[in-house]
């Protein structure tokens, strides 16, 4: 249960349970599911904390992306989805995930990812928008 604790960490947590399509033919999660999962938890916290709501308004655009298997998942597991912001930039925002098993608690996987404010109407890198950045700094109690 320890994992599930350290979600204590995350003001922010999105619960998912594994679908028999997220598993390959060894019987557990394959690796690039884990993207989408951490996508599900992304756009909750671009809900639930910005007030984005329509996928035309998000203007962020995904840069990088890192994970840490730390246990294999299978069909049936319940995933719990630690997200938050642990630092900002002029145009871009890192984010930490943690994934742990609900029943078990053990841990799964720790993510990070960076996000680029993008304007799609001419396809290029804008600044933060202020709102976005005082949202977020009050929500996760950044400097």
């Amino acid at each position: 249960m320890e994992a599930l604790s350290e979600l204590a960490e995350f003001r922010l947590t999105a619960a998912l349970p594994v679908r028999f399509r997220d598993t390959d033919a060894m019987g557990h999660v394959n690796n690039a599911v884990y993207l989408t999962y951490l996508e599900q938890a992304r756009v909750e916290y671009l809900k639930r904390v910005l007030g984005v709501t329509k996928p035309g308004e998000y203007g962020v655009i995904l840069a990088r992306v890192e994970v840490d298997y730390r246990s294999p998942v299978q069909l049936d597991d319940e995933l719990v989805i630690g997200v938050r912001v642990v630092r900002l930039g002029g145009a871009s925002f890192e984010m930490a995930y943690r994934i742990a098993e609900r029943r078990s608690g053990r841990l799964v996987a720790d993510a990070k990812s960076v996000q680029v404010c993008y304007d799609y109407k001419v396809n290029k890198v804008r600044k933060m928008p202020a709102e976005f950045a005082a949202k977020m700094r009050e929500f996760d109690g950044l400097a």
